[in-house]
């Protein structure tokens, strides 16, 4: 049995405040590109009202789920597998592997046009390729070596984002930019979801962090600081260049404040971080599938294969591709969430496995009801909270609630 824990029992685990720095140096990037193009189409006092209900809705989820990864002291992938079952829970692991990878990927080609741009202004030409396969050398060295490496790269990269974000939006609020016509108006619901789908992928593979974390007292600082105050300013930061200047994406709105190099910069170093900490959980994902070969093995080839595909024109596909995360991985953590409530609050049983079905078949269903309510809500079929991926976390929450505890009403009946 896995007990949590003990304050006085900090060997080997991190603060909440460390844990904070490696979560917001992983947010940077998504926050970058979706908030540039939130910026423009709100009022600055409904940015406020929108980051501000973002946020609180992200720090509860987070809450949640850091505080199941530590009492579990399991990663994502090793507390599935008490909902889904052993076998069932591989498919779980192949799907979260494929978003962190296209993240990785999606990143890494990120990375490579920021440096090519900036480089090319001074002269210095070289294919975008070389710069997608540099920036996934530089993601494998931060990664290969473990958490701990990461956690000293977070404490370094992240005061340096927030530097140059803060010198951005300085010449953001105190440069010239022609006036504007108006605010193109989006709604707050559909606002307040694109803040909150930003990141959900990452609040539902929290535990993966909070396994590392002292206690519950560290889980919960870092779930408060990352999520009720540093990322909805980060977000704000990240929109209000685009608000003042028109502009759907940070290097555009900074051009026209003539500050194009802070802003790649800040790319670069968001990438770095993000593109690391991608690396680290794709690493625990797909050692899972491949338990026979070293950590590092599988970091080193999770890099090359990224290099080969950010190396392609990925960005196309690049929003359908986190329409793809926002439905289907949430889902999991709801699953995960009830089962914790349930059946797991005095610890997680290894025994446990081997006496129940390897696969659960009313997991699955649960998981694809609430993919499937997620799904309808993002195409405007059915609208029930006005945010997709908490629809479907609550959808399929409910669903595992009520079909696990029928099943195992059944099994007291035999």
């Amino acid at each position: 049995m896995r007990k949590t824990e003990q304050p006085e029992n900090t060997a080997g685990t991190a603060s909440g405040i460390h844990i904070a720095m490696i979560l917001l140096g992983i947010a940077v990037t998504p926050v970058l590109l979706s908030s540039s193009s939130l910026g423009n189409q709100l009022s600055h006092t409904s940015l406020i009202t929108v980051v501000a209900i973002g946020g609180l809705i992200l720090t509860l989820l987070a809450a949640i789920t850091i505080c199941v990864g530590e009492k579990a002291r399991l990663p994502t992938y090793g507390i599935v597998k008490y909902a889904f079952g052993e076998r069932g829970a591989v498919a779980i692991n192949i799907l979260m592997a494929i978003s962190l990878f296209g993240w990785i990927a999606v990143t890494g080609n990120m990375f490579g046009h920021s440096v090519h741009d900036l480089f090319a202004q001074h002269g210095m030409v070289l294919p975008i390729p070389f710069w997608v396969t540099l920036g996934c050398i530089i993601f494998i060295a931060s990664t290969a070596f473990g958490f701990a490496v990461l956690g000293k790269i977070a404490q370094i990269a992240v005061p340096v984002i927030a530097l140059v974000l803060c010198y951005i939006l300085y010449v953001a609020t105190h440069g010239q930019a022609p006036a504007l016509d108006g605010v193109k108006q989006m709604s707050i619901g559909v606002a307040v979801s694109t803040v909150v789908g930003t990141i959900i992928v990452l609040v539902a593979t929290l535990p993966d962090f909070g396994s590392f974390v002292h206690n519950r007292k560290h889980a919960l600082i870092a779930a408060g600081m990352t999520f009720l105050v540093a990322y909805p300013l980060l977000y704000w930061a990240g929109a209000t260049p685009s608000a003042l200047s028109g502009q759907n994406s940070l290097l555009g709105a900074m051009a026209v404040f003539g500050a194009i190099l802070p802003a790649a910069l800040l790319l670069i170093f968001a990438c770095i971080t993000g593109n690391a900490g991608n690396m680290f959980q794709g690493s625990l994902v797909v050692s899972t599938l491949l338990p026979n070969i070293p950590k590092w093995q599988i970091t080193l080839g999770l890099g090359v294969l990224a290099a080969i595909v950010g190396s392609m024109d990925i960005l196309t596909w690049f929003i359908p591709f986190l329409l793809f995360l926002g439905i289907a991985t949430p889902p999991v953590a709801g699953i995960y969430i009830a089962d914790f409530f349930l059946y797991r609050q005095n610890g997680y049983d290894e025994k446990v496995l081997s006496r129940e079905p390897q696969i659960k078949l009313q997991t699955f269903a649960a998981w694809l009801l609430g993919s499937a309510i997620g799904f309808m809500t993002v195409n405007d079929v059915i609208t029930l909270t006005t945010i997709p991926s908490i629809d479907s976390i609550l959808v399929a929450c409910l669903g595992y609630f009520c079909l696990s505890r029928m099943q195992h009403k059944q099994r007291l009946a035999q």
